[in-house]
């Protein structure tokens, strides 16, 4: 399971985590950059070369595949020292989450991967720890130090700390822990008292058992707060140091609507488990249901989000979804 919890790095530690970010940024593309010039050298057809650009790689050169490329940091390390400054499992991670993209392009069905700019690479991970590297009040992480953490629940015993991401959002710091206990969890079977869900924009749910919940509407509420923001964004010049500190406000205010909208979703989920034991929702494709006429407003409700918080809350709390 993942538990995040908010930190507040000083201001060497939040320089230090955004210049790491942008050295992994530049290792992705860089990355993506050699799989993009490895698969264009094999575009051209086999009795003539493109006229407006050739890429001289050899026949028998390999796929720059994930093994290729991790195997590569240490020289590349020689050449670049600035990415010596990124713990190297960091550094690992950037390329192994590039690899993930292709194999999801190459697989699943993915778009191509795109490079990222400025700014777009809002994550690290740290894949492993010798030691608990929470103790209370603080998070220890390599080349950092100690980090202040709220721990506002307690890590349930028996779980061992197995990995840490490091994420910004809207200029606010933090932590996903990965937590893991070796037991074996199975699946809740049929039992018990059903209940039989109905989502819609009028009311945001109604039940099987007469319960109607209104739709909260997170977005229209803070809708005249938001224009004002995005007017007062629209007129400040691009790059500068306004322009920088109005995105955050903005950012700042889509990240609310977004923690109360899920707020709210895990609440109803467990309202849910607390009045039956099996729970029943329609299998909806609300992705082609936001494309209509009411989109802006099937969005808003998020009624994917819901139905995934309330799957997984009903298997945590042992209830058959």
């Amino acid at each position: 399971m993942n538990y995040r919890y908010r930190i507040y790095p000083n201001i060497t530690q939040e320089q230090s985590l955004k210049e790491w970010m942008d050295i992994c940024r530049v290792a992705y593309n860089y990355g993506l950059r050699e799989i993009k010039d490895w698969c264009n050298s094999r575009k051209c057809l086999v009795d003539r070369c493109s006229i407006s650009h050739e890429y001289i790689i050899p026949a028998d050169s390999p796929f720059p595949s994930e093994v290729n490329q991790l195997n590569a940091l240490p020289n590349a390390k020689k050449v670049f020292p600035r990415l010596g400054e990124v713990p190297s499992q960091v550094l690992q991670q950037a390329i192994k989450q590039l690899h993930r993209a292709w194999d999801g392009f190459q697989k699943v069905g993915h778009g191509f991967p795109r490079f990222k700019k400025f700014g777009q690479f809002k994550s690290l991970l740290f894949p492993q720890f010798k030691q608990n590297p929470v103790d209370g009040v603080h998070i220890a992480l390599p080349k950092l130090g100690l980090i202040p953490i709220n721990l506002h629940r307690p890590i349930p015993s028996g779980f061992l700390v197995k990995q840490v991401r490091i994420i910004s959002k809207a200029g606010i710091w933090y932590a996903d822990i990965n937590i893991q206990c070796d037991v074996s969890v199975p699946n809740p079977m049929p039992h018990g008292h059903p209940i039989g869900v109905d989502v819609g924009l009028s009311k945001f749910l109604a039940t099987s058992d007469g319960v109607l919940v209104k739709s909260p509407k997170f977005l229209k509420v803070m809708q005249s707060k938001l224009k004002l923001l995005q007017r007062r964004l629209s007129r400040k010049k691009k790059r500068s140091k306004n322009y920088g500190k109005q995105r955050i406000k903005v950012a700042r205010l889509h990240h609310t609507i977004d923690n109360t909208r899920k707020d709210f979703h895990f609440n109803q989920a467990h309202a849910l488990c607390d009045a039956g034991d099996m729970v029943f929702m329609e299998d909806l494709d609300y992705r082609t249901l936001a494309k209509g006429m009411h989109g802006l407003q099937m969005l808003d409700a998020g009624f994917g989000q819901f139905r995934t918080i309330t799957k997984y809350v009903c298997w945590k709390r042992g209830k058959f979804f």
